[in-house]
C-alpha cells in the first residue's frame, strides 16, 4: 500500500474518533456547568480547554459558550470537532481510490451540514448528532471493508485516538475537585453505564468504574482494550520474524504502557489519576509519531533499485 494512502486511512480513523470523543467530553462537562451553580465557570472552562490541548491567552472570564465556540464549531482550531470532521473528509478525498463511495458521502455530508454556531438550547442535540455521524462512518467501514491493510491502518488510528480520548475523559474527573462529574456521569458519557452494570451489578464506585474504563479487556472503550487493539494492528501490519524482543518502536511503547496499567493496583492509579492519564496521552502521541516515521515519513525521498 502507498504510504500516502496508509497515512490518510490512519488519520481518518483518528479524526472520526476524535470528533466522537470530544463531543462526549464536552457534552458531559458543559451540562455539568449548566446544572451546578457552585462551579467556578471560568476556572472550569480553562481547565477543560487545557485537558483538550487548548488554551486562551487573554485574561477574560470564559463561559461555556466560549468553550463551545472553540472546541465544537471553530473550523480552524485543531482541537475542535468541526476541524476533525473537515480533516477526516480531506483525508478521505486524498485516499479516494481506496475509500468507499458510501464512506465518502457520509464524511462529505457531515462536513457540509456542520453548523457554524450552536444555540445553547440545542447543545445536547448537537453532540448527539456528532456521535451518530461518527458511529455511521465507523459502521460503514466495519461492515464493508476487507480486513486487509486498509482496515488495519484505520483501526490502528481509531484505537490510538480512543485510548487518548478515554484518558482525557478520566483526567477531567478531578478538574473541579468535589464538583467534578460523578463516575456514573463519566460511564454514561462513554456509553459504558449499562455494560458496567452487567459486569459489576451495583452502583458505580470510584474503584470499580475506574477499573472498568481503564482495565476491562472486553469493553471497547477501555484504555487497555484500545491499546491492545493497536498493538494487534501493528503485529498484523508487520509480523515479527526475529527471535528476540520487539523491534517496532510504537509497539514497544504501547506494550510498556499496557503493562504498567495492567499490573499496577487500580487504587494506586486512582491516587494519581491525572498524572497517569497524562502518561497515557504522552505514549499515544509518541507512538503516533513512531508510526508516522515507520510507515509514512513525509520527507522520505523515493529510492530506486535495480539494474541501471
Amino acid at each position: 500500500m502507498l504510504s500516502r494512502i496508509a497515512e490518510s486511512l490512519f488519520w481518518i480513523g483518528r479524526y472520526i474518533e476524535r470528533s466522537d470523543g470530544t463531543a462526549r467530553i464536552l457534552d458531559v462537562h458543559l451540562q455539568l456547568l449548566l446544572e451546578d451553580p457552585w462551579i467556578e465557570e471560568n476556572l472550569a472552562c480553562r481547565a477543560l480547554l487545557s485537558v483538550m490541548g487548548s488554551s486562551v491567552d487573554d485574561d477574560r472570564a470564559l463561559t461555556r459558550e466560549d468553550v463551545l465556540a472553540i472546541l465544537a464549531v471553530d473550523r480552524t482550531h485543531p482541537a475542535s470537532i468541526a476541524y476533525s470532521l473537515g480533516a477526516a473528509r480531506e483525508n478521505a478525498r486524498r485516499a479516494r481510490e481506496i475509500v468507499s463511495t458510501e464512506l465518502w458521502e457520509c464524511l462529505n455530508t457531515t462536513r457540509a451540514r456542520m453548523p457554524r454556531r450552536v444555540s445553547s438550547e440545542k447543545v445536547h442535540e448537537f453532540f448527539g448528532w456528532i456521535r451518530e455521524r461518527a458511529a455511521l462512518a465507523v459502521g460503514i467501514i466495519e461492515s464493508s471493508t476487507s480486513r486487509d491493510e486498509a482496515w488495519q491502518f484505520f483501526t490502528l488510528g481509531r484505537s490510538i485516538e480512543r485510548a487518548d480520548m478515554t484518558a482525557r475523559l478520566l483526567a477531567t474527573r478531578s478538574l473541579t475537585e468535589a464538583s467534578g462529574p460523578s463516575w456514573t456521569t463519566i460511564l454514561r458519557s462513554c456509553g459504558a453505564y449499562e455494560a458496567y452494570l452487567r459486569t459489576y451489578r451495583g452502583v458505580p464506585s470510584a474503584r470499580n468504574a475506574a477499573e472498568f474504563l481503564l482495565l476491562d479487556r472486553l469493553f471497547p472503550r477501555s484504555i487497555l482494550f484500545s491499546v491492545s487493539r493497536a498493538e494487534e494492528c501493528l503485529r498484523q501490519l508487520e509480523p515479527r520474524s526475529g527471535r528476540v524482543g520487539v523491534t517496532d518502536q510504537a509497539q514497544r511503547l504501547l506494550g510498556q504502557i499496557r503493562s504498567q496499567l495492567e499490573y499496577r493496583p487500580v487504587t494506586e492509579i486512582l491516587d494519581d489519576l491525572p498524572r497517569q492519564m497524562d502518561a497515557v496521552q504522552d505514549v499515544t502521541s509518541v507512538a503516533s509519531e513512531a508510526i508516522r516515521q515507520r510507515y509514512f515519513p513525509t520527507n522520505a525521498a523515493p529510492s530506486w533499485t535495480g539494474e541501471t
